[in-house]
């Protein structure tokens, strides 16, 4: 813990509830296997299908869609990134000829993202070597019990980060 005194927490009356040794521990060690995990799985499609793991799960959700089309807003929100970015990573996939963009019909200021034939087939020919490098950092790695337990922590963690005010402000509602 670096040094924090009173003034520098806004709150002079509440002492800070800092992380005991074993939290410090755990929390070190998932800052550190994510990010090694997000490495692994960016290598690996870089290496293998020559996009970044964002563009892989952009992909997905393309193809997960009804008539492998989703509004540009809906990506943003489920992708967890800005509409800046995605509009970005669209870009870079439609130079890819493996997206296009097309108007929205029921909204004149909204965008659908279609997954084209190609990008389909960039996908499937891509998914069994990111399935196994999911299955090489997580599955293998772990026993039938601590995936059920890796799982139940997870919801409980997204669950309570999930954010249910429509107003928030979360990077991608901007």
């Amino acid at each position: 813990m670096g040094y924090m005194n009173r003034a520098s927490t806004g709150d002079s009356d509440v002492e800070p509830r800092w992380l005991t040794e074993e939290e410090q521990r755990v929390w070190r060690s998932y800052l550190h296997a994510t990010t090694l995990f997000e490495d692994h799985l960016d290598r690996q499609l870089q290496r293998d299908a020559g996009m970044p793991h964002i563009y892989y799960g952009l992909l997905v959700q393309l193809s997960q869609a009804p008539r492998r089309r989703r509004r540009m807003t809906e990506l943003a929100i489920d992708a967890k990134i800005t509409r800046s970015r995605l509009s970005h990573a669209i870009a870079r996939l439609e130079k890819n000829g493996w997206v296009r963009r097309e108007d929205c019909p029921s909204d004149r200021r909204g965008q659908n993202a279609v997954l084209t034939d190609e990008g389909f087939e960039v996908l499937k020919r891509a998914a069994p070597g990111h399935v196994e490098a999911v299955r090489h950092a997580i599955f293998d790695r772990l026993t039938p019990e601590q995936v059920r337990q890796l799982g139940e922590i997870m919801q409980v963690m997204a669950e309570g980060l999930q954010p249910h005010d429509t107003c928030a402000d979360l990077p991608w509602l901007r």
